[in-house]
């Protein structure tokens, strides 16, 4: 099996559906001797600000020496990206080979009258087993869909669970409410744990307390409200910040956003736990250094500063809502041109009416995915909010009109699905436009 085949198989698994549930998953690795039991895990749940939080934990740990793998999902370029060691994505052939052993015992599972398991559980099983063989420190593990039922909660004893912002998202397979939401998200933690919590709306925060009282955990809140920002722009932040008893000063962080500011403190919380309950070496000088380094792409990022293009996969209120904080404390006084493309299965409605009061210009467009919704779909609603707006589902088109559209006092902005983003990635890292 090459690369290419194995991208083929993995991809081919979509028809058997988006499968929440812990069976499948757990006979598969129990074929493969169980690699999961045998790595140190973070396991991280939420809404929003997952991807950023694992990113800023896995940076602070390799700046501290360890070997660190990172699972995240899904991928923005290339679907190497989705499982990583030490910020390096899985080589092309090494993917191949894994995928090729997940594969056997695939196999075996249906002849012995298992289902077939989905494609998220085939890459999960392929990532566990990855970073067994390669003996990885560390696993930061961002959950997939939910939490309870995710494949990844496959795994017994994590050293720490993170829970992020919990909104609205998912409703088909999470609930309708925040309180349903919290449930599904809160079920990764398990007895006895450490858990570490983004501050949340009152119907979350209640359920999650509820959880870690019933499994006798330890919870520490992020106290994000002790943040000092001294110095912000577009290309990052310096911020001060007390973490249970320990002051920083002059942290650095490259991502922009009050709500990173938010996420690497929750980070920080987990790394002070590693190092006062578990041993583990990690300097103040790997913290800054960590900090600064981390890169996320896609939340938030400047691509270009002539015209400043940024890209942003605000796909949900929350989502939303950041990004419009970030255009009110440092584009305030910009046009902005908006590019938006969305998945049908997303709160289209509330996102839009969020973002396009502050947009002058709006094109929609529309995401490569299955679930994505049509051009002209999402010009009606944003038609219905009085504003004028073009349509065009061609990716590439939408951002040349972007660009003929902004002026010398002008911002593009992407936003909407991290499908269309990562498309849009690569149109203007490659200057196709």
């Amino acid at each position: 099996m090459n690369y290419n085949e194995a991208l083929e198989y993995i991809h081919g698994t979509y028809k058997f559906g988006r499968v929440l549930g812990l069976d499948n998953i757990t006979k598969l690795l129990s074929l493969l001797d169980n690699p999961q039991d045998d790595l140190n895990i973070i396991h991280v749940a939420g809404t929003n600000g997952k991807g950023s939080t694992c990113s800023f934990i896995n940076s602070m740990l390799i700046s501290g020496g360890y070997k660190v793998g990172l699972y995240t999902s899904p991928y923005l370029e290339t679907f190497t990206e989705r499982i990583r060691i030490n910020s390096e994505n899985i080589e092309e052939d090494e993917l191949a080979r894994v995928t090729e052993i997940v594969k056997t015992k695939v196999d075996d599972m249906v002849k012995s009258g298992f289902n077939h398991p989905t494609e998220f559980e085939i890459v999960t099983a392929v990532a566990f087993y990855y970073y067994k063989e390669k003996n990885v420190d560390f696993v930061v593990l961002e959950v997939g869909l939910g939490g309870r039922f995710d494949a990844t909660n496959v795994i017994k004893k994590p050293l720490i669970n993170v829970i992020t912002p919990i909104s609205i998202d998912h409703t088909d397979y999470l609930g309708d409410t925040l309180e349903k939401i919290a449930y599904e998200k809160g079920g990764i933690i398990k007895d006895n744990c450490e858990v570490v919590m983004y501050p949340q709306n009152k119907e979350s925060e209640a359920v999650i307390e509820e959880i870690v009282k019933n499994k006798n955990c330890t919870l520490t809140r992020a106290d994000i409200e002790c943040a000092e920002i001294t110095q912000m722009d577009v290309l990052g932040q310096v911020f001060n910040c007390k973490v249970k008893d320990k002051e920083y000063k002059n942290l650095k962080i490259q991502l922009i956003g009050k709500h990173q500011v938010n996420n690497a403190i929750v980070a920080l919380n987990v790394i002070s736990i590693l190092k006062d309950k578990y041993g583990f070496k990690i300097s103040d000088e790997n913290v800054f250094n960590g900090l600064k380094n981390t890169k996320w792409a896609g939340r938030i990022e400047v691509l270009t500063k002539d015209p400043l293009f940024i890209i942003d996969g605000a796909h949900n209120e929350d989502g939303a809502n950041s990004l419009c904080n970030t255009i009110d404390n440092y584009m305030g006084d910009k046009d902005i041109t908006l590019v938006l493309g969305m998945l049908k299965d997303k709160d289209v409605k509330s996102v839009c009416e969020i973002l396009i009061p502050r947009c002058k210009n709006i094109i929609t467009t529309k995401p490569n995915n299955p679930r994505s919704m049509k051009s002209d779909e999402l010009k009606e609603i944003i038609n219905d909010l009085n504003k004028e707006c073009t349509s065009c589902d061609d990716i590439k088109k939408a951002v040349e009109l972007a660009v003929k559209k902004t002026g010398k006092n002008s911002v593009i902005i992407c936003a909407g699905s991290l499908y269309m983003i990562g498309d849009i990635r690569k149109i203007v890292k490659k200057g196709d436009f």
